[in-house]
């Protein structure tokens, strides 16, 4: 039976790290399937594949297009894979919320330039994902930090 670091019997329970990403996941999962629901996506009629031009919102405040709800939903699908392990699932929320951050950066950067914004991001888009980019960062890099390493994180590898 494993144990967690102060000895605890551990068996049928998951590392709180693979629960929390497997939540996250789930949620874009979720998002990106309501995002062809008309009547929670709002002026429906006017949703276009990509660019800026797409007048339709999800929940009447987030600008969406069908390639921004495939990509919530592509990686929420991910997400649900890699949270099978503690290493997936701390992968998924790191770099997730790196790249996260990145789209936060590109629709602060392209807000006003028509000409390169491919994706619609607006102002409410922009703020959920600066608060999705380092939300996930944290959990990724904080949370559960002596999870699947055998012992204290400062322990080294080498030595009991």
């Amino acid at each position: 039976m494993a144990r967690d670091v102060r000895g605890r019997a551990t068996a049928g329970r998951r590392p709180r790290i693979q629960t929390v990403a497997a939540a996250v996941a789930a949620l874009f999962v979720l998002i990106g399937v309501l995002g062809f629901i008309p009547g929670v996506t709002t002026h429906y009629g006017e949703l276009t594949f990509a660019g800026h031009h797409s007048g339709a919102k999800l929940l009447g405040l987030f600008q969406v297009s069908v390639l921004h709800n495939l990509v919530h939903l592509i990686t929420g699908l991910v997400g649900l894979g890699l949270a099978r392990t503690v290493a997936g699932a701390r992968g998924f929320l790191a770099i997730g919320g790196a790249l996260y951050l990145g789209v936060w950066l590109y629709g602060f950067a392209t807000e006003g330039h028509e000409g390169v914004n491919w994706m619609p991001v607006d102002g409410p888009g922009n703020w959920l994902h600066l608060f999705l980019g380092f939300g996930m960062l944290a959990l990724g890099l904080l949370l559960s930090n002596d999870a699947g390493t055998g012992g204290r994180p400062d322990t080294p590898v080498d030595r009991p």
